[in-house]
């Protein structure tokens, strides 16, 4: 009883904002999921764009962005209507929270520059494969750089605002891309897979 009522006085599970947040946190990835999987069958998201694969992609990018622009700002409110308390000791306070946040957005701005907007934005999907596996920088340090750098920013804001909840909060974004990346990795290397067969047997043909 002592430990939940010690957790109530730093973590207000009462407040709206806090439940808007982690829906929308969830609901990000999940989306993405369900559409790029129904482009890749259905091409749903190509017709309507008369067929231009490239169109639809740029057109999902633009959403995929907006959505995560709306689930940071959801974040950013879910923090200040719950409680604060002193997490780290000077000058700590701003040292880490900046360096995680620094690093974090290295890690997702250079991922997307590595790998463009097709390949950052479910291009794949639309049909819009990459030639090569990406191997460079930050690819070679870490093997999905945009989840983990997107996990930092979000414990730089917990621990920048002084909001306990938001560490709570930062490890349900790391449990909610862990599972994203079992149906998006398989689906992925799926992909990639019968195009190599779809090549080899045209290959084969012609020959």
């Amino acid at each position: 009883m002592a430990s939940t009522l010690d957790l109530s006085k730093i973590i207000d599970f009462s407040q709206r904002s806090l439940l808007i947040s982690v829906a929308a946190i969830a609901f990000n990835p999940t989306a993405w999921n369900i559409v790029a999987r129904n482009e890749y069958r259905n091409k749903t998201i190509t017709r309507i764009f008369g067929g231009n694969a490239r169109y639809g992609c740029y057109f999902l990018a633009v959403s995929i962005f907006a959505a995560g622009m709306v689930r940071d700002a959801l974040f950013r409110e879910a923090l200040q209507d719950q409680p604060k308390l002193k997490l780290l000791p000077e000058p700590f306070d701003i040292i880490v929270p900046a360096v995680l946040f620094a690093v974090g957005q290295v890690f997702v701005v250079t991922s997307h520059w590595a790998l463009g907007i097709t390949g950052t934005f479910l291009g794949d999907y639309f049909g819009i494969l990459m030639d090569h596996r990406v191997e460079g920088f930050p690819f070679n340090v870490l093997r999905d750089p945009m989840y983990v750098g997107s996990t930092m920013s979000f414990a730089a804001a917990a621990l920048w605002y002084e909001r306990p909840a938001g560490l709570l909060i930062t490890l349900y974004v790391y449990i909610v891309y862990v599972i994203a990346l079992r149906f998006e990795g398989p689906f992925t290397d799926m992909i990639y897979s019968n195009k190599a067969a779809a090549d080899k047997a045209a290959s084969s043909k012609a020959q």
